[in-house]
Formats: C-alpha cells, sequence, structure tokens
C-alpha cells in the first residue's frame, strides 16, 4: 500500500477505499489457501460456526467441490479414501462441538495409518471461548493425541501461513492428519493476502521460517550410505532371505522401486495389511499376507529365514505377535522414515532410517542379482492361500473374491471396512499399486469402508471402485448410501452377510468357550430394500452364477448398486494365530 501521507484527501479515499476492498475475509483466505495448495475437492457438513466458511465456498465452488456427506465421520473417511487413493491430500470441514467430535474417528483412522488429511473446523467466537458456549469443545486438546500437529487460530492474519504450515506439516515425512480450529470472528474478519503458489512455498522460504526444531522436518532424512553398504554386505552372506511389505512403500509411493528390489534379492516376500499394494500381488515370489491370518508361506517364511528386511514396516502386534521370538533366526533389518518406530517393537540388527523410495534406490544401484531357488522352493512349498469346501446353501469367502477379481478390472480400487471380510478380501485379492487397497489397517475402523469409496471415487472417476462390507460393518455407515446417489456415485458395496459379528464370533468360537454374546445380527435391515429406499438398487445372491449376474447388472446400471452376499453364520478368517503367540502357533479351526 503507499504512503497515505504523500497523497491528498482524495486520492488518499480512493485508494484506502479500494485497500479495503481488495483485503479479503478469513473465510476467503481460507479457500484461497486451499487454491494454493492445488485443493480441488472438499467433504464435510455444515454447522453454526464454520457458516462464513460455506458462504465464501459458494463463490469458490467453480474450483473447489464440495461433497456432503450424511455425518461428519463419513466426510472424514471420505477425505481419507480420497489422500489414500491419489497420494494428494485430503480435507474435510466441520463445525464446532459435536460436529468436530464426530471427526475424531476419522482423524485417529488417518493417525494411525500415516494418511495426510488436514481437518478444518470453526469453534465458537473468541468472546465464547471458555464459557461452556453452545456447541463449544476443546476441539484441539480433543486431536492432539491422534494428530501429527492442532493448530487454534484466533488472528485472522496468521491464518494464511497456518494454513500453508499444516498442509506441509500433513505430507511431510511420515505423512499424517493436520488439525485446524479457526474462531468464527477469524473467519468474518478481514486481512491482506497474497496468493503464493505451493511450489513456491520453499523457494521463498516461506515454510522454513514456520518450522522449529520441535516440528517434522519439511525435508526427508537423509540416509546414511555407509548403512546402506551394510546392508548390501549382509545380503550377500544371506541364504535364506525374506522380505516384507509395509504400509512405508505405499505411503512414500516406492512401488516400482520395491519391486525391483523384490526381484534383485529373487527372496519370498510377505505383505502387511497396509502394504497391499506396494509390491505387485501376482508377482511370483509374493507370499502373501503376514501375521495374525497370514499365510503358511509367509509366517513359516519369516520364522525360518536368516535375514529379514522389513521396509515401512510398524511390526504391530499383528505382525509380530510375540516379538521375542519373532524371526528369531534372523538377523532383523528396518527401514523405515521414522526414527520413533525402530527397536520400538522388535530389536533390530541393523537399521536405515529414510524415505522408502530413496533407501530402495540407493539399494537397487548397488546390489547385483540374486539367487534363492532352493529356499524359494521351501518357502513356496506351503500355502500361499486358504482353500475352502466347495457346494452348500451359501457362498463362501473365496467364490466371491474370485468371481468379482474374474469379472472387474485388474485395477479396480477396493475400499473395506473391518472384520472377516477384510481379512478375506486381503487374502484372496491380488492388488497391485498403491492406493488400490483402502482399509484402516491400525485404527481398525468399523464403518470406515463406504466414505473412503466415496472418496476414493471422487479422486479416480475412470476407476472401478468397489466397497468390501461386513453386515455389521455396513450398519454403521449405510447412511453414506444417500451420498453415493445424491452425486451418482457408482460404487458397488458387496455385504459379505454371515448375520453376526463374525470376526468376534470367531474369537468366541475358538476362546471364549462358544460364548455367543451379543454378536448375532439376526435383525434388519434388509439390505436390498434399503438400497431401494436410498433410490438405489440392490440384489441378494446365494451362489456364484447369482452374484456373477448381479455384479454384471451393478456394472451396467452406471449408479450405485449393494449385492448381499450370503454367508454361513460359523464361516472363518484361516489360517489364525493367537494374540502373543509364535507366528507359526497355528490354530486349529
Amino acid at each position: 500500500m503507499p504512503d497515505l501521507r504523500r497523497l491528498s484527501s482524495s486520492d488518499k479515499n480512493n485508494i484506502e477505499r479500494t485497500y479495503i476492498e481488495l483485503k479479503l475475509t478469513g473465510a476467503e483466505i481460507l479457500m484461497e489457501c486451499l487454491l494454493e495448495q492445488e485443493v480441488d475437492t472438499v467433504f464435510g457438513y455444515p454447522g453454526g460456526t464454520i457458516l462464513y466458511v460455506y458462504d465464501a465456498l459458494v463463490k469458490y465452488r467453480d474450483r473447489v467441490h464440495h461433497y456432503l456427506t450424511a455425518h461428519e465421520q463419513g466426510a472424514s473417511h471420505a477425505a481419507d479414501g480420497y489422500a489414500r487413493s491419489t497420494g494428494k491430500v485430503g480435507v474435510a470441514f466441520s463445525t464446532s462441538g459435536p460436529g468436530a467430535t464426530n471427526l475424531t474417528t476419522g482423524v485417529a483412522t488417518a493417525y494411525m495409518d500415516s494418511s495426510p488429511v488436514v481437518f478444518i473446523s470453526c469453534n465458537v467466537a473468541e468472546s465464547l471461548i471458555g464459557k461452556d458456549s453452545f456447541q463449544e469443545v476443546d476441539s484441539t486438546g480433543v486431536m492432539l493425541p491422534i494428530t501429527k500437529c492442532t493448530f487454534q487460530i484466533s488472528d485472522v492474519n496468521k491464518l494464511a501461513d497456518t494454513v500453508r504450515r499444516a498442509f506441509a506439516i500433513a505430507r511431510s515425512g511420515r505423512p499424517g492428519p493436520v488439525f485446524i480450529d479457526i474462531l468464527k470472528n477469524v473467519t468474518a474478519e478481514t486481512a491482506e493476502y497474497e496468493f503464493v503458489p505451493r511450489k513456491e512455498h520453499k523457494k521463498s522460504g516461506m515454510l522454513d521460517a514456520l518450522y522449529d526444531r520441535n516440528m517434522a522436518d519439511l525435508h526427508k532424512p537423509s540416509v546414511d550410505e555407509e548403512d546402506i553398504d551394510k546392508l548390501i554386505s549382509m545380503i550377500g552372506e544371506s541364504e535364506k532371505p525374506m522380505l516384507i511389505c509395509g504400509g512405508g512403500v505405499v505411503r512414500g509411493r516406492a512401488h516400482k522401486e520395491f519391486n525391483e528390489f523384490v526381484n534383485l534379492m529373487d527372496a519370498p516376500t510377505a505383505i502387511t495389511v497396509m502394504g497391499g499394494g506396494g509390491m505387485e500381488g501376482r508377482n511370483p515370489l509374493a507370499t502373501g499376507m503376514i501375521g495374525m491370518h497370514g499365510s503358511q508361506a509367509s509366517n513359516i517364511g519369516v520364522n525360518e529365514c536368516d535375514l529379514l528386511i522389513a521396509v515401512g514396516c510398524r511390526f504391530s502386534d499383528r505382525v509380530a505377535l510375540d516379538p521375542e521370538s519373532f524371526a528369531s533366526q534372523a538377523k532383523i533389518v528396518h527401514i523405515d522414515i521414522d526414527r520413533s518406530e525402530i527397536n520400538k517393537n522388535v530389536q533390530t540388527d541393523h537399521h536405515i532410517v529414510g524415505d522408502a523410495k530413496e533407501v530402495l534406490r540407493m539399494l537397487n544401484e548397488r546390489l547385483t542379482q540374486q539367487e534363492h531357488s532352493k529356499w524359494k522352493e521351501y518357502v513356496f512349498s506351503f500355502p500361499t492361500e486358504t482353500l475352502y469346501d466347495e457346494g452348500g446353501d451359501t457362498l463362501n469367502p473365496k467364490q466371491v473374491c474370485d468371481t468379482i477379481a474374474r469379472m472387474m478390472p485388474m485395477d479396480t480400487i477396493v475400499a473395506t471396512d473391518v472384520g472377516q471380510h477384510q481379512m478375506w478380501a486381503i487374502q484372496h485379492f491380488h492388488f497391485d499399486y498403491p492406493g488400490q487397497l483402502i482399509t484402516s489397517g491400525g485404527f481398525g475402523t468399523m464403518g470406515f469402508g463406504l466414505g473412503a469409496a466415496i472418496g476414493a471415487k471422487v479422486g479416480n472417476p475412470d476407476k472401478m471402485v468397489i466397497h468390501i462390507a461386513g453386515d455389521g460393518s455396513f450398519r454403521m455407515n449405510c447412511n453414506e448410501l444417500t451420498t453415493v446417489q445424491h452425486y451418482g456415485l457408482p460404487v458397488i458395496t458387496f455385504v459379505f452377510d454371515n448375520q453376526t459379528l463374525g470376526m468376534v464370533r470367531q474369537w468366541q468360537n475358538l476362546i471364549y468357550k462358544k460364548n455367543f454374546s451379543e454378536t448375532d445380527m439376526d435383525r434388519g435391515p434388509d439390505f436390498v430394500k434399503l438400497a431401494e429406499a436410498y433410490g438405489l438398487h440392490g440384489r441378494r445372491v446365494n451362489n456364484q452364477k447369482d452374484l456373477a449376474e448381479a455384479i454384471e447388472e451393478a456394472m451396467a446400471c452406471g449408479e450405485g448398486y449393494v449385492i448381499d452376499c450370503m454367508l454361513d453364520i460359523d464361516e472363518m478368517v484361516r489360517p489364525m494365530v493367537g494374540g502373543g503367540s509364535h507366528i507359526t502357533d497355528f490354530m486349529k479351526l
């Protein structure tokens, strides 16, 4: 702004008037900051304290497309599914109080699975903070343990830089959710704003000034070349190597480098739940899932290998069920971008801290072609998938998965809820690229799947997106069928319907002396009629022929569709290793 002291009163008034008109409200600054971050999609649900933002949204609706979900939790999962499937930062809006707390399950889900989502809520005005005002809650206090960082903005002049900082934190290092709480008065107040494209942020030093020693670094940790050379030496000494593909490969979009590493290693490779898509599922070196419901090939291979290299794997209690005995015959090497994960659950013999893509690139440059024919022959003498008895009045899980895989495009995106159906999908589908499998691995969130499928379809309009659910999980998120219908999203839901909380019943069957307490789902709704109530189509199937016909009909109709697949109530996920047990101590099912 020019020096007004040097101008006439008339010119001064004109410039002041023009300057005031060029100022933006906090709500408008927020929208401009989203455009800076190249955000064109937002999921959310309005309410009183965020209304200035929704008012501003009208002016930006040709550039920022908002999807109104049935519930804030649905918005949180949709933003997460969008982020996982596209590799971009997802965004979700909510109002204060119950609107913000309704996000928490989705925030925690994103946090546990390192998904980059920025959650934006507006709180009551500054004059009402701390007075138990209507729909007031300490949102940042609630979100603090389940985010990379939280911000509460009480000064409109700090809004733009804080939003820039939030997005940088969400996507940098180990990705994860960030929560921004904007006081309502800030969204109405005005301030100067200069549009700065995201690519200019680092160049201008804008973000460097926003970080301090306690914040996540903007830059990926540098890889120590001596650590790389040491691992190359360990590989050369190994006769029975085994690899684990974890979620870090997926989040780091390091799938090409990992597949090259697998082939150079010529080593059997197990995949964690979060690692689905980090390795080509049809690679002949893939042994399938590892852990509690891991294949025999994966679990036995890990137990008997002499070198175990895990990339982007947390060694959670569902993988390293008994940390003391896990891979006890092997030298364990852990590659991860997050130093805090090293030696947290499993003690390692060597580790490399760094971005998976960069570490693998360096390894691939130094590694010569390995050959382990006898070791591979031994590992693959054990099953990589579970076989099921055919026949009966109901479908079995492999029949459902095989029929879907046969009839649908190979690049179909699969979003799951949590339970038996989740394990069956991961066991029997083959995922070939990051973002093809979208599932809640760390938090185990029932009700995640349909919202996540919506986000994935919005982010990938040219790909087929399906939602795999159990009848218990589907009851928790079926309200989002209204979102599917309203926006014309052709998401196909497959309900693995055994009329019970299947995974809980399985534990009751095996561990709790068949005390099937409160797990039977012998009640409504009729899922086919439910789909029809939302203006969609549905069909119940009991055999592969009917299932194939339903899939053909669903794919042809071009809109949301629900297929209710009837399974036996006592169908189990096989194999299974009990919690805390040795990884090869398979239970008799």
